[in-house]
């Protein structure tokens, strides 16, 4: 286990689903990493990813594919403000409604891994989607994905 290893959760929410993942995972995952940190993204800036830690964006999906409000500073200062970001090493949670936005499913987080990787951070592992229509339970599945993302990434460091 990576005692030093810290987990900084990014939460982008718009009817605090986002959040309830990100906190579930900050409780259901505390064996595998020593720091967990939930944070909203309310007034971030692109400096928020100069701390060395892993990053995870758990953000939701506004109406037709934007991110939420409280998202909007940090995804601004990635184009505002951009520098490169090769240090950078995350992973992506984004939740949408199918059913209500099927061309634009799920876009939030898909909007912050492009931007990202653009400024050449690196995603590890796929990006986890849930669908609101469905009758899954985020906080579980979200849990569950986020298990097996970081002992993947876990072994991967070890290596």
């Amino acid at each position: 286990m990576h005692k030093s290893m810290k987990l900084k959760i990014l939460v982008g929410t718009t009817t605090q689903t986002a959040e309830c993942v990100a906190q579930a995972i900050q409780m259901d995952c505390a064996d595998l990493v020593d720091d967990i940190e939930v944070v909203l993204m309310d007034g971030l800036g692109i400096d928020v990813f100069d701390e060395p830690a892993l990053f995870l964006i758990c953000c939701a999906t506004y109406g037709s594919g934007d991110v939420p409000d409280n998202a909007q500073a940090l995804y601004a200062s990635l184009h505002e403000a951009p520098r490169y970001l090769g240090h950078v090493r995350y992973g992506v949670m984004s939740l949408g409604d199918q059913g209500s936005y099927p061309m634009t499913f799920a876009m939030g987080g898909r909007r912050f891994d492009e931007k990202l990787a653009d400024l050449g951070a690196q995603r590890l592992g796929e990006v986890w989607t849930h669908d609101a229509s469905s009758d899954v339970q985020p906080e579980e599945s979200g849990v569950q994905w986020c298990r097996a993302w970081l002992a993947e990434v876990l072994a991967d460091t070890a290596k």
